[in-house]
């Protein structure tokens, strides 16, 4: 048996059909949330990487992310807002990028000389563009990034929660196995659910 298509007149196998429809029904049940993070990733990275994704959709969320899962034709920062407005929570995760040494500053020595690790600069940006919306935040780092840099540096409240990946003495199946991750995660899921509810919500109701 076989479909077609009234747009093209091709023919098109059941089967085909059926897995395209399918692909569309497991989305449909999802949730979408940003899911921000680094493009360039070493291969225990994206391990950690590869398996948070798999958290998020076994909680039947579906993550996006650009440019990788969605591009506009815009501006980068417009590009960040539409895919904020049109998510119902975020999901942020700063892996080392850059080993960096402060040799100088503008005004007085430097604070300190010791070599600490950066993240990208979009995981600076796009959380706070997410808190600023309102989007229920979960903030996930590898150890010693950005520890006193922007958003992820303490005291930041409500910023100031994050879960903290080891990955000098922790493998991946450890940091998701643990009691920490487990908990936080879970409550964020249903902030994101609440979140989700209380946006589809119909703006005004009867009075009666």
């Amino acid at each position: 048996m076989s479909s077609q298509s009234p747009a093209r007149g091709l023919t098109i196998p059941d089967d085909k059909v059926s897995a395209s429809l399918r692909e569309c029904i497991d989305r449909a049940f999802r949730i979408p949330i940003f899911f921000s993070t680094a493009s360039t990733l070493n291969d225990l990275q994206r391990q950690f990487q590869n398996r948070l994704i798999a958290e998020i959709e076994n909680a039947l969320l579906f993550p996006r992310t650009l440019p990788e899962s969605e591009q506009y034709p815009e501006t980068v920062l417009t590009n960040i807002r539409r895919l904020v407005i049109s998510s119902y929570g975020m999901l942020a995760v700063n892996f080392r990028r850059f080993y960096i040494q402060v040799l100088d500053t503008n005004v007085g020595p430097p604070t300190s000389s010791t070599p600490t690790w950066q993240g990208s600069v979009f995981l600076q940006i796009e959380p706070s563009m997410a808190f600023q919306f309102g989007l229920p935040i979960l903030l996930v780092r590898e150890k010693d990034t950005d520890v006193n840099v922007g958003v992820w540096q303490g005291g930041i409240s409500p910023l100031n929660t994050f879960i903290e990946w080891d990955s000098d003495n922790q493998s991946v199946e450890e940091f998701f196995e643990t009691v920490q991750w487990r908990e936080v995660f879970a409550n964020w899921v249903a902030e994101v659910r609440a979140y989700y509810y209380a946006r589809t919500e119909p703006q005004f109701s009867t009075i009666g």
